[in-house]
Order: C-alpha cells, then sequence, then structure tokens
C-alpha cells in the first residue's frame, strides 16, 4: 500500500469525514460572519470599508464601490500608496466571464542588469526612488471604472478627496510605521513634509487620532476630478471622461511632476516611461479542483502557483488525512515546495521573451509528473523546478540552467548546508516576507464580483515631488542575473514577477468564492489553505478566514535579498505537542505564532439562498460592511 493510501485509511479512523454543504452559520468565530441580500464589501481597513458602503449607497456597483475602497486605502498609506499597483480579478454577469485586470508598473528607462551590477547590487534595491516601477494604482482605478463601473471618477474619488484634503484621525498603527521608519523617511525631503507635520517640535510625527492633512495628494486627486468634469462640459461620455483625467496622469501635468521628483532624488523615471504605460484587461488562467473552476492572474504574478499546488494535491484524499494533523502539514508544505520552485525560475512578464511555459506548468500530467518526487516521510529542503516543457511538447531553452539551480549552500567540502540566520536578520527578512498590500473583495445582487490585491508604496514611501504620491518598491522582486530567473531579469518596460494574487473561484459556472489575501510570499500559501478550508474540511468563510494556517519559507524571497530558509515551518501556537513532535522528526525547523491565517477576506456565495457570506479575518485591520 503506497504511503498517502496508507495516510488516508489511517485518517478515516481519526476525523469526521466532511461534506461541503450549505456552511453551518452558528460556528463561533472571533468575528461574525457578514451577511447580506444587495452588497458587500470589504477591505483591510474599516475607513475603506465605510467608503465602499457609501458608493453602494449611492447606487453604485461592486466595481465602482472597489475603487472608491482602492482611493481610501492608498490614501492611508502604511501598506499601500497611489504610485502602487493594482491587480484584479472581475465576474462580469453579462458576459458570464472572468476578466483580469493587470494594473502592474513597469521598470523605467535605464533599469537595465548591468545598470544595478554597477552599484554592486545583486539585486534592485527594496525602497527610494530606484525601488520604484512607473505608478499603476491610479491607472488600474480609473480604468475599472470606466469600463466595469457605472458612477463618475468624482463620486469615487470623493471619499479619498475628503480624506487628504479636510484630514482624517491618523491610525495608530501608521504612526506606529512613522516612528519605525523615522530616519529613512527624513532622507527624501517630500516624504519628510508630508509624514512629520510638526517640525517645530521634538515630536514631528502626528499623534494618533489627530486630523492629518495631505494637501498634495488632495490637489493631484482633485486635479483628476476636474479634468473628468471639464470633458463631460466638453460633451464627453462618461467613459471618455474618465480616459482624459487618464491621460493628464500619466502624459500630463501630473506625470511630469511625478518624474520630476523623482529624478530629483535619484530615480530614471521620465515622462515617455509614464505615457507609453498602459493598464491590460488580460485573459486569466485557470484550473478546475474537484469540479470548481479557480481563477488567477498569469505570471506576471505568483497566481499560477496555488493553481500547480491544486492540480497536485486533486487526486489525494486531503479531507481524510484531517486538518492540521502532520501528515496534513507535510503534505501541504511538500506541494507548496513544489508549486513555489516553479514559481521562482519560470514566472515572469508574458509581454517579454522568452515565453513563459504555463500551459506545461498548468497541465494536470505535469502537477502527477511533480507528486511522484514527494517524500512522504520526510522535509527535501532541495526541491528545484521541475521540466513543464515535454507537456506542452516543447523543449526547454534553459536546461543547463535547472542543472545548477539549487536552494541550499553549498560547504568548501561540497556537502550543503541549510541557511539558519541570526535573530536580527531573521526578524527584517520576515518583515520583507509579509511587506505591504491589502485587499478588496465587493460583490452585488446584480452579480458584479471583484477581488483585488493592490499594493506598493507603503512605508517607508519616497514621496514623488509635489504630487503627494508615494512610490512603488517593485522593482525589487526583479532578478539581475539570468542564472535566478531567466525570465524575470530586469529591463526598462517590463513588469516584475509580483506576489500579488487576488482569487475567483466559479462552481456551477456561478461565482463561488470571492478571496485574497495581504502578506508578501505567504499569500498564495494562505489562500491555497482558505480555499482547502472551504472546499475540503466544510468550514463556513468566516471560519476559514481566522482558521490556523502554516508557513513555509522553503521559497525565494520576492524582496530584499531573496533569502530562502529550507525547512523552516511557522504554526500556530495551539498546535498539539504530538504533531510538533512529529514534524520535527521528519526534518522541521518549527516557530510559533498566534495568529497564523493571514489577513485574508473574501465573500462566499449562497446560490441556495441566494445570500452573500462576507469574511474578514481577525489577523489585522480587515473590515466588512455588507447589506
Amino acid at each position: 500500500m503506497s504511503e498517502t493510501k496508507c495516510w488516508a485509511k489511517k485518517g478515516v479512523q481519526l476525523v469526521l469525514m466532511v461534506t461541503l454543504v450549505t456552511p453551518i452559520a452558528w460556528a463561533q468565530t472571533q468575528k461574525p460572519v457578514l451577511h447580506g441580500k444587495h452588497w458587500v464589501a470589504i477591505t483591510g481597513k474599516p475607513l475603506g470599508a465605510t467608503a465602499g458602503a457609501r458608493i453602494f449607497e449611492q447606487g453604485g456597483n461592486a466595481i465602482d464601490s472597489a475603487c472608491a475602497m482602492l482611493a481610501v486605502v492608498c490614501t492611508m498609506y502604511d501598506v499601500l500608496s497611489w504610485g502602487g499597483e493594482t491587480q484584479a480579478l472581475i465576474y462580469n454577469p453579462t458576459t458570464k466571464k472572468v476578466v483580469a485586470i493587470n494594473g502592474l508598473g513597469v521598470a523605467p528607462s535605464g533599469a537595465t542588469p548591468e545598470f544595478f551590477k554597477q552599484k554592486n547590487m545583486q539585486f534592485p534595491p527594496d525602497e527610494g526612488p530606484l525601488a520604484a516601477v512607473t505608478p499603476g494604482n491610479p491607472g488600474a482605478l480609473m480604468v475599472m471604472l470606466a469600463e466595469f463601473g457605472t458612477l463618475s471618477l468624482k463620486q469615487v474619488l470623493t471619499p479619498a478627496i475628503q480624506m487628504a484634503g479636510e484630514g482624517y484621525p491618523i491610525e495608530a498603527e501608521l504612526v506606529r510605521s512613522i516612528r519605525i521608519n523615522r530616519e529613512k523617511l527624513k532622507q527624501w525631503p517630500y516624504s519628510r513634509k508630508v509624514f512629520f507635520p510638526h517640525s517645530d517640535r521634538p515630536d514631528e510625527p502626528p499623534q494618533p487620532g489627530e486630523i492629518w492633512h495631505q494637501p498634495d495628494l488632495a490637489a493631484t486627486l482633485q486635479k483628476l476630478v476636474q479634468t473628468e468634469s471639464d470633458a463631460l462640459k466638453a460633451g464627453k461620455d462618461r467613459k471618455q471622461a474618465i480616459y482624459a483625467a487618464y491621460d493628464r496622469f500619466y502624459k500630463g501635468d501630473i506625470a511630469t511632476e511625478f518624474c520630476r521628483g523623482s529624478q530629483e532624488q535619484g530615480g530614471l523615471h521620465t515622462p515617455a516611461d509614464l505615457a507609453n504605460w498602459k493598464v491590460k484587461i488580460e485573459e486569466p488562467v485557470m484550473t478546475t479542483y474537484k469540479g470548481i473552476d479557480v481563477y488567477k492572474l498569469t505570471t506576471w504574478t505568483q497566481g499560477p502557483a496555488m493553481l500547480q499546488a491544486l492540480n497536485i494535491l486533486e487526486p489525494l484524499d486531503v479531507q481524510s488525512m484531517g486538518y492540521n494533523t502532520a501528515r496534513y502539514i507535510h503534505t501541504l508544505y511538500q506541494t507548496m515546495n513544489l508549486a513555489f520552485a516553479d514559481r521562482d525560475f519560470y514566472y515572469g512578464d508574458p509581454a517579454f521573451p522568452p515565453e513563459e511555459p504555463i500551459q506545461g506548468l498548468l497541465s494536470k500530467k505535469y502537477a502527477e509528473d511533480r507528486r511522484k518526487l514527494i517524500d512522504w516521510k520526510k522535509n527535501n529542503p532541495d526541491v528545484r523546478p521541475g521540466d513543464p516543457y515535454p507537456f506542452q511538447n516543447s523543449t526547454n531553452p534553459f536546461a543547463d540552467l535547472l542543472k545548477n539551480w539549487t536552494n541550499v549552500r553549498t560547504r568548501p567540502s561540497g556537502n550543503t548546508e541549510l541557511f539558519v540566520p541570526d535573530a536580527e536578520e531573521q526578524a527584517r527578512i520576515d518583515a520583507a516576507f509579509r511587506a505591504g498590500t491589502t485587499s478588496i473583495q465587493a460583490a452585488d445582487e446584480k452579480g458584479w464580483v471583484i477581488s483585488v490585491t493592490p499594493s506598493g508604496g507603503w512605508l517607508p514611501a519616497c514621496i514623488a515631488g509635489n504630487t503627494g504620491i508615494g512610490m512603488s518598491q517593485r522593482m525589487q522582486s526583479f532578478v539581475v542575473n539570468e542564472a535566478d530567473n531567466p525570465y524575470n531579469v530586469v529591463a526598462p518596460g517590463k513588469r516584475p514577477r509580483v506576489t500579488l494574487t487576488p482569487s475567483l473561484a466559479l462552481k456551477d459556472q456561478k461565482p463561488f468564492l470571492c478571496f485574497s489575501v495581504q502578506g508578501g510570499d505567504t499569500q498564495d500559501q494562505n489562500l491555497l489553505q482558505f480555499f482547502l478550508n472551504v472546499v475540503e474540511f466544510g468550514m463556513t468563510v468566516q471560519e476559514a478566514c481566522e482558521a490556523a494556517n502554516i508557513t513555509s519559507y522553503q521559497m525565494r524571497g520576492s524582496f530584499e535579498d531573496h533569502k530562502v530558509e529550507p525547512g523552516r515551518l511557522t504554526l500556530n501556537q495551539d498546535v498539539p505537542p504530538w504533531v510538533r513532535r512529529e514534524l520535527v522528526r521528519m526534518g522541521y525547523r518549527l516557530d510559533y505564532s498566534p495568529k497564523t491565517s493571514g489577513p485574508i477576506t473574501a465573500i462566499y456565495f449562497d446560490t441556495e439562498h441566494g445570500s452573500l457570506w462576507g469574511g474578514a479575518s481577525n489577523h489585522g485591520e480587515d473590515y466588512g460592511i455588507a447589506w
């Protein structure tokens, strides 16, 4: 009997088999399920959710609401800002199709491997003007609104403009971030002006609850609204007026000032970089897991890694292993290792050669081939990328690079060793591993659904001139050397492979789940487990958002020095000792945390009753409103 079948047989004796039916509403969670008949709006900040609810009350649809939430969370700065990037999946009830929004900026002119090598950089920097791609959040917001929304730009931007211009009570979390990043922020003159309003006193940052103003940002957003108004007066329709504002941002005075401010502080951005950048409306990628269609953005994100993991897991009797038993945890960890090794080598911007082998990567037969590599008794610290090319009837052009690709280091003796950082470096790696980002989910009774994972421009953010716009830090996700990932080498006009990964799932060709999470390299780990919690273990959407997840670090981090920690595994502190002992025996290096769900936000579609169930984890400040 195979090891997996043996596990399944034993698991039946331990775990009550769960069949996915309508979720049990009375289950205990720290936050209640949000029940809505008409709409649900959820995001990472309470004020953001309030803005989304206001838009719904004005008659807007889910896309209008999501755009208002995006504008507000960008204005609140600590996890992203206006200069960052937007990634979204939208279900269009008219066409009954899922479309992808690519609002990721690109590397500016001069951002070449040679440029960074001359500066003795192994990767582009993690902060400052040289870390910034072109701003994507404004363009993505306006394209989503113009193409799929119903309201005006003025209506969806009004809450953000009010917050920036009239001020809003600054949150303690943002104040804490400003204090932690004080010295870094002060090195950039425009950041100093925004984040330290009390230069006449020793305690320069704002106080929690203080009314904080951002006049430069308010002026920038007001320019967009004024341009829309002028276009409407000139006879343009709603969509044309929004695109007039889009052009002003990327081709007019805002772009000019953004580039001037970037270059003044050492950045590479030119007006042509912004003018030539476009938001893309794309086809998503998809796999089917036990009859459920799961959609992700393609290889310019890490999203296909979750689809690869589902393909590997699908034939296994996951349910009978038991939720968070040692066997289940080991299976998840090994599966994610296989998927993320492929991510680290094969994912990149599909608009640039070489072409990513996405057909082979998402092949069920390739997943079967990868599954055979799992050692069911112990962790393999040296999981490497596979070769998906034969599964799409082609030849791997980088077979020579694969031979030397590894996540373990070699001693002079020729033996391998695992990277174990000291406490200070561990703290820095952990912070980078989960850097920035928030999430947005919205749905309405007309059938519009949207999942968004915006990010970039988190603190410490370098503000571009007098625009009030914090610049992205996404350049650090590129590599400089082809041997690391030939598909993700930095180049002008190219998008880096990002961790940002919204998710939509359809069942019987109808919306089933809408979900995403903040958290850098942990995102598709948490989302994979959330999905399994609902589909395999019958949890309600709120239970699944709060449930204890595991975190693997056995992939190359997407930030700073791209470090990898084979065998490291974070567990919830409530995992029992017998599970811990078994995992240690299997070769894992364990650490623990009281909350391990990740800040997931999600919507479940109860087609039986025609209602919406919203979930927001208890991990952070995520908040939702439903009606």
